[in-house]
């Protein structure tokens, strides 16, 4: 799968677990580790537990991938999910307002909800 692939791919298996403000960051070209970030909340510590699981368990049995590492599954307040290329992170609200991933790599052409931004 490409970079493109794996990140829709994450965004649609987000999505049927009814994340918020599902954000797409472009990196290539910005960042050296990885090519895109999708950015995600869950209402809850439980719902982002439920997100991930959706997102794991999608990539696997359908894509064959697995993640190198995971990291704040037990907390559930933020949740990140390396496929090298493509790094989802999955936040309480709280926690995603705290750390504004988007902010911080601002320049970066995004994609919300399957719309391109720049």
């Amino acid at each position: 799968m490409t970079p493109e692939e794996i990140a829709s791919a994450a965004v649609a298996y987000a999505s049927d677990r009814k994340a918020l403000d599902i954000v797409q960051l472009d990196l290539r070209g910005i960042i050296g580790y990885t090519d895109y970030f999708v950015i995600c909340s869950g209402r809850s510590d439980r719902q982002t537990k439920a997100i991930h699981d959706a997102i794991h368990q999608g990539m696997k049995s359908e894509h064959g991938l697995l993640p190198r590492r995971v990291e704040g599954l037990t907390q559930g307040r933020w949740i990140l999910m390396d496929y090298l290329d493509v790094v989802v992170h999955v936040f309480t609200p709280d926690t995603r307002e705290y750390y504004r991933l988007e902010q911080l790599w601002g320049e970066a052409p995004t994609h919300v909800a399957g719309v391109a931004s720049a």
